[in-house]
């Protein structure tokens, strides 16, 4: 090992230190930071935070729109559940009573409305 050579790199790297905090080197005050940098980048960021701002407030009424509908269609859902449990009981009681002329109209009005329907999707 050369002592000199470890002094030398010791210097290089505590270069600057003083006793008491850092003292700027010569070279470092040259290139000193510049004020008109700085509002640019701090305008740079002031845009990005507004453009942010505005896709959240985006993003939050395309959620708050999702939810509404989710919520209408939950509630058609149970209007049309109630109509399908009714109808299902009237069936049960159909069924239960084994009326053969209920019978024929049941199965009637359903061949009817059946090809009603196929006719109107054509």
């Amino acid at each position: 090992m050369n002592p000199r050579r470890d002094r030398n790199a010791r210097v290089a790297l505590f270069d600057g230190i003083e006793e008491g905090g850092i003292r700027a080197s010569s070279s470092y005050s040259s290139h000193e930071i510049d004020e008109q940098e700085n509002d640019r980048a701090m305008e740079g960021l002031q845009d990005r935070v507004i453009m942010l701002k505005r896709l959240s407030g985006d993003i939050h009424e395309e959620v708050d729109s999702h939810n509404r509908m989710l919520d209408r269609m939950g509630n058609d859902m149970d209007a049309s559940r109630g109509v399908l449990s009714g109808t299902m009981d009237k069936f049960k009681m159909v069924f239960e009573t084994k009326s053969s002329r209920r019978m024929f109209t049941l199965v009637a009005s359903f061949v009817v409305v059946f090809l009603i329907v196929y006719y109107l999707t054509r």
